[in-house]
């Protein structure tokens, strides 16, 4: 969590909006629930010419967004209103400034569904997760414990 599938026409987007895009929606999700950076996972499809269909016709400047949230749920149809908006400015100007087509849309998977390296991860907002997220990596741990079953790697220096 979150996942996201972003398919866009072929040579849409160059390798450098794609980063400018994955950044900016990795921090979203650091900035606003906390996610610990490696849950955020960004696939990008260049769609061929004449291979995205809208309607039962060809839609070749049509950018569809397909995003899946399992880490963090959102009951509060005010909060879903506001992550919507800002996932539209945030696409902004790499989909309507460009004068392309787009749908978006959210689906949640209960959090037993997923695992990370093969790993239930931690309880939202838990120390542990806190120290996946400083980490930014699956540590394995104790689910009775909540604690690591290794020591977390030494800081950089």
């Amino acid at each position: 969590m979150p996942y996201w599938e972003i398919f866009t026409p072929e040579n849409a987007f160059t390798d450098k909006d794609k980063e400018r895009i994955s950044e900016a929606i990795t921090q979203m999700y650091v900035d606003w629930v906390d996610l610990p950076r490696f849950y955020v996972v960004v696939r990008f499809h260049d769609m061929p010419h004449n291979t995205m269909y809208v309607g039962g016709q060809a839609k070749n400047n049509f950018v569809r967004v397909v995003i899946d949230h399992i880490a963090r749920r959102m009951d509060d149809p005010e909060f879903r209103k506001l992550c919507m908006a800002a996932i539209e400015e945030l696409l902004a100007p790499f989909v309507k400034d460009r004068g392309h087509d787009w749908e978006v849309h959210i689906d949640e998977t209960p959090m037993d569904l997923w695992r990370t390296q093969g790993i239930t991860p931690p309880a939202p907002f838990s120390e542990m997760e806190k120290l996946w997220a400083k980490e930014n990596r699956a540590v394995p741990y104790h689910y009775d414990t909540q604690l690591p079953l290794e020591e977390p790697a030494p800081a950089a220096l």
